[in-house]
């Protein structure tokens, strides 16, 4: 089997993470647990088998186990390693992208920031305010947009649209951060 043959796709990647977490499955619960049709996760099973990723013992007439091979456990332990180097990587491009933008905001002279939410992303500004050592910087965390703030609000909660809110200086971190670029962040800063 070529190399190209032998790699996992993403639905068979998934279906062996099932299978390595749960000896006691059948195609039905698979199947569920993937949101795809029987007939696919058996061709999905059989491919496995083809591959070496999965072994498959019938215990009886009508009760089957799959479980891992040796180069099954490999490849998810693999696969899952690259995983969490790749989530490292992008939680630090995300920490890079709220430095710039916290940056700017204090070059323009804010030095008051309200942090609202409480998801990851707040945890990262909190983070980064901490780190960033500007003088003179004071910051808090909210949970609902308050009415006349002192400082500038860093939107860290989905459903919330800074527009609004015209009379509060506010920043949607969450549109600056999947925008990629912050050519508009002068705009979106309001007093």
């Amino acid at each position: 089997m070529n190399e190209s043959q032998d790699t996992l796709n993403e639905r068979e990647f998934e279906l062996v993470n099932i299978i390595g977490g749960e000896l006691g499955a059948n195609q039905r619960d698979l199947s569920k647990k993937l949101d795809i049709s029987l007939g696919m996760t058996n061709m999905l099973i059989r491919r496995l088998v083809v591959k070496g990723y999965i072994r498959i013992r019938q215990l009886d007439k009508k009760k089957t186990q799959y479980m891992l091979t040796p180069k099954g456990a490999a490849e998810k332990y693999h696969k899952s390693i690259r995983y969490t180097l790749k989530t490292i990587r992008s939680i630090g491009l995300i920490r890079n992208q709220l430095n710039s933008i916290i940056k700017r905001l204090y070059d323009l002279g804010e030095r008051q920031f309200l942090i609202l939410g409480s998801s990851d992303l707040a945890e990262l500004v909190e983070l980064s305010l901490g780190q960033l050592q500007c003088m003179g910087v004071k910051f808090s965390r909210i949970e609902q947009m308050p009415g006349r703030p002192q400082g500038v609000v860093l939107i860290c909660k989905e459903q919330v649209d800074a527009a609004q809110y015209p009379e509060i200086n506010c920043v949607d971190l969450i549109k600056e951060l999947a925008s990629q670029n912050n050519n508009g962040f002068e705009k979106q800063v309001s007093n």
